[in-house]
């Protein structure tokens, strides 16, 4: 598919390519060695207030996990679906080779890691989890990266597995089966988020 990254001149090969992915659709994979600390490239795309963000995928299934938002800070999201380039379709993995940085606004991607040619690159997308999430969220943003680290999903924080244990085990009878299937409340649209501390 898509040929991407920049070399040092002109005769250089491209540093990867945009074709599809076990992971999920299209992945970028690596061309040629890709050496820990090389920024690869800059996230891109319309640059929106979440308020806008909010309003534009307003009415998208909240059971469809695919987005190309990008959280920035408390006023900006950059929208790759929007004049994106090929940043958009590096996959989700929870044992990464690449993580987001974000300077002056701008988001990058960069390898923590020494990356082989054909390798996919992948960074920890660190979706926030939000209050009211309906109880499959997991489901809906299920990481299948296959690494030995999985989590199991795209999102941040880790949910603890005895903490969900123990909530479930308190939860009356009668409420489960009376309840039905819970109606998940309105919420903002998931983005991918920056670096955590």
């Amino acid at each position: 598919m898509a040929r991407g990254g920049k070399g040092s001149g002109a005769r250089r090969a491209p540093l990867f390519e945009v074709r599809r992915s076990r992971v999920h659709g299209h992945g970028v994979f690596a061309l040629r060695r890709i050496r820990k600390g090389t920024r690869i490239i800059e996230y891109l795309g319309e640059r929106i207030s979440h308020r806008i963000a909010n309003r534009r995928y307003d009415d998208h299934d909240e059971n469809d996990n695919h987005t190309f938002l990008f959280s920035v800070d408390r006023a900006l999201v950059i929208d790759a679906g929007v004049d994106g380039n090929d940043a958009r379709f590096i996959n989700h993995s929870c044992q990464p080779n690449c993580e987001s940085a974000i300077e002056r606004r701008r988001v990058f991607i960069d390898a923590i890691r020494d990356i082989t040619p054909g390798e996919e690159l992948s960074y920890d997308y660190q979706i926030g989890r939000e209050r009211g999430d309906p109880p499959n969220v997991d489901e809906i943003y299920a990481c299948r990266c296959g690494s030995k680290e999985c989590r199991g999903t795209m999102l941040w924080p880790p949910r603890r597995k005895d903490s969900a244990r123990r909530r479930v085990s308190k939860r009356p009878v009668a409420e489960a089966v009376s309840a039905g299937p819970a109606k998940p409340a309105k919420r903002e649209r998931r983005r991918r988020q920056g670096p955590r501390p």
